[in-house]
């Protein structure tokens, strides 16, 4: 008796879905026109700055049934290098073989970086000219620290290393990891806590080696928002300026608006270019007060 039930609604089911298309869902999918959320990852010099940015989609699913469904979301993800000097028409060039991954920030002068930071550690490099990503698995160790943490910013270190930060992890107090050290060759990370010759940098927002120096951005939370550079823990008193200062961008970093280049003698010289940044398209004004639009 059961095998026959069984047998009765499956002719049923056959003869509601033949009046539906074959129970078929009927769907329509866009993908909007516009690259759209430019933001700044890094700068190659004086002219050259990456930029990535993403296009949405969206689909409308009418099922076999009547039931009807929308969903949206973001694909597409482009990495673009442009020339913010000069109004170009369109980016230098792109890619966009990376699908929805995000980026993380800048590595070296042409190399970003995105992944995770953490127990389970994985990292993509992307090398300005080259389509595709490299991918890696890595090592994770945890040397003289309890407490790891999540990877914010990555820059280039000491002994052809890299030195990756979180947040707030510089100024992690008891056993909490302080910073890791990333090895490209081995594959490995390795949360550590400041030793003796480098606990000066726990007051720092940022810092990176050149050579075998070491230098920090230090910004003060006041009114003025006052910030400092710093090299081996000595203060160099070229950015006391009243502006806020952005992280490291290679051999880059942002003051208030204006775009200054570091040089690994510790000359800092700011160009006569300011970036507005954007929604839709990253913006910046050049010396004569044009605005250069980057985005299609």
């Amino acid at each position: 008796m059961k095998n026959e039930t069984n047998f009765v609604a499956g002719i049923v089911l056959a003869l509601v879905c033949g009046g539906f298309a074959g129970c078929s869902d009927d769907v329509t999918y866009q993908l909007s026109e516009n690259w759209i959320n430019a933001e700044v990852v890094g700068f190659i010099d004086d002219s050259l700055v990456m930029v990535e940015d993403y296009r949405y989609w969206y689909e409308f699913r009418e099922s076999w049934n009547g039931t009807y469904s929308e969903d949206s979301g973001c694909e597409n993800t482009r990495l673009c290098v442009y020339n913010y000097r000069v109004q170009e028409d369109g980016p230098r060039s792109c890619d966009t073989s990376i699908g929805y991954a995000g980026y993380s920030g800048q590595l070296t002068d042409s190399v970003v970086w995105y992944g995770i930071f953490g127990s389970r550690s994985s990292l993509q490099l992307w090398k300005v000219g080259e389509n595709g990503r490299k991918h890696y698995s890595l090592d994770v160790d945890n040397d003289g620290c309890g407490v790891g943490f999540d990877g914010a910013r990555a820059h280039e270190w000491l002994d052809g290393k890299f030195i990756v930060i979180g947040k707030q992890s510089l100024s992690a107090g008891n056993d909490s990891c302080q910073y890791a050290v990333l090895d490209t060759t081995k594959r490995t990370l390795t949360y550590k806590r400041l030793d003796e010759n480098l606990k000066w940098i726990q007051k720092c927002d940022d810092v990176r080696a050149w050579g075998e120096d070491v230098y920090c951005l230090q910004t003060f939370p006041n009114a003025d928002q006052i910030g400092h550079l710093l090299v081996n823990g000595v203060d160099q008193g070229m950015l006391k300026i009243n502006a806020a200062i952005g992280p490291f961008w290679g051999n880059m970093l942002e003051l208030g608006n204006n775009l200054c280049e570091l040089s690994d003698e510790g000359i800092l010289k700011c160009l006569s270019v300011r970036w507005l940044g954007g929604t839709e398209k990253a913006k910046f004004v050049d010396e004569n007060g044009n605005t250069i639009y980057l985005g299609e």
